[in-house]
């Protein structure tokens, strides 16, 4: 088999793989919760304009793989997404302490606690 026949190959293999791990916006993976949250109009909009910006970044440094640019202005884009995702996770998890947290601990239910002790487990890897 060729080159361009086993690349060809692994592609499509690839694009399976990517299709059976991918969650459409209805379903819950395994590891996800069903809680639901609530936002208002104001936090909705921030959280998609940061990730629509986010998102701008990422496709750029697509673009910057494509055109073969230089290994370290990549690297410089990529901190920066790496900043913008942090700053996002900022946000959200400010948020979720003084809405969700607070609530659930005002409503009796402390378990939400070690939800957050846990939750910034995963974040602090």
């Amino acid at each position: 088999m060729d080159n361009n026949m086993m690349e060809n190959a692994e592609n499509a293999e690839n694009e399976v793989n990517n299709e059976e791990n991918t969650v459409s916006a209805n379903e819950t993976c395994e590891h996800c919760t069903t809680k639901m949250k609530e936002r208002s109009e104001k936090e909705y909009k921030d959280m998609m304009n940061r990730l629509s910006r986010i998102e701008g970044q990422i496709r750029g440094i697509k673009g910057m793989v494509e055109k073969d640019v230089y290994c370290t202005d990549i690297l410089v884009q990529v901190a920066a997404v790496n900043a913008a995702l942090n700053s996002f996770n900022r946000v959200l998890l400010a948020n979720h302490i003084k809405t969700c947290v607070t609530q659930d601990i005002l409503n009796g239910k402390e378990e939400t606690v070690d939800e957050l002790v846990n939750t910034l487990k995963k974040l602090m890897k």
